[in-house]
């Protein structure tokens, strides 16, 4: 009788001790699964947060490639979302599972928006270098086109002068006549009573032709002027004369004669007759008298 209640005794035993074996090693078996899911969402959210950092990184590199202030402001606005984001995320537990979904719904959306800004940035960067290059090309036309224009506009300066030059008129067979009360030729300067300074205007088609007015000055021995009551323009300053007369000039050799009537006492010795037409010198000649 003791028997058969010891034996079934046994085996209710046996049969509580592996139940409890089996409890404990499920458990351990759940806290190593629990564990290993702890371990593994850890990762998962240091690797979200990795992720805002580099795209909040990208964010802060990509406004220094570029100068329009409208897409920079629009990088700051996203850069300091992603930045707030990200703060959040540090602050959430990575068992919070909710939060960690919500957030990685950010993260997708966060990221596709980056992308949109790589693509618009390096179409604005490919289309700045081609503008760019564009600008260098039009520069170089622009610089090659004023220096052809400079050299023509010294070409033409040089021409102009060499023109200029062969345009003056020339003085030719100067002479200087004293004449006396009777009209007639005398080496007594004493005894004029007028001065005749002839010449002709040498052929020169290359000047203008028109109007020309002639000066003379006549310069006593002394070193004064025989006066002829007014002045002209010569080489940035004016210069009293002694005659002047107003000659028609057509390109052909024109004679000149000119009267200085004595109105001072003249002596003897050298004088200088100098001849101005157009504001340039045409002829000089010293002539002496008794």
């Amino acid at each position: 009788m003791n028997k058969k209640i010891w034996i079934p005794g046994i085996i209710l035993l046996l049969v509580l001790a592996g139940g409890v074996a089996y409890l404990t090693v499920s458990l351990n078996k759940q806290k190593e699964e629990n564990a290993a899911m702890k371990e593994l969402a850890e990762l998962d959210k240091k690797e979200m947060e990795n992720e805002y950092q580099q795209f909040a990184n990208q964010y802060s590199e990509m406004k220094t490639q570029i100068n329009n202030d409208s897409i920079v402001a629009q990088l700051t606005a996203e850069q300091e979302k992603t930045q707030r984001l990200l703060d959040e995320l540090r602050r959430v537990k990575s068992t919070d599972a909710r939060e960690i979904t919500r957030l990685k719904r950010e993260l997708a959306t966060v990221r596709a928006v980056l992308r949109s800004y790589v693509l618009e940035i390096d179409s604005l960067n490919r289309l700045n270098a081609s503008l760019t290059q564009e600008n260098t090309r039009v520069k170089g036309q622009y610089e090659e086109a004023t220096r052809q224009i400079e050299g023509l506009s010294t070409e033409k300066k040089s021409l102009s002068e060499k023109v200029a030059i062969a345009a003056q008129l020339d003085a030719t067979g100067i002479t200087m006549t004293a004449k006396n009360k009777r009209g007639k030729n005398t080496d007594r300067i004493d005894k004029a009573t007028a001065i005749q300074v002839s010449f002709s205007i040498t052929r020169n088609v290359t000047a203008a032709s028109g109007m020309k007015e002639v000066f003379v000055r006549i310069q006593t021995p002394t070193g004064g002027l025989l006066n002829g009551g007014g002045s002209f323009a010569y080489e940035n300053r004016n210069l009293q004369y002694s005659m002047k007369k107003s000659v028609e000039y057509n390109g052909e050799e024109t004679p000149v004669t000119l009267f200085w009537n004595v109105s001072q006492a003249l002596v003897g010795g050298t004088y200088q007759v100098s001849i101005f037409v157009d504001g340039n010198m045409i002829g000089s000649r010293s002539f002496t008298f008794k």
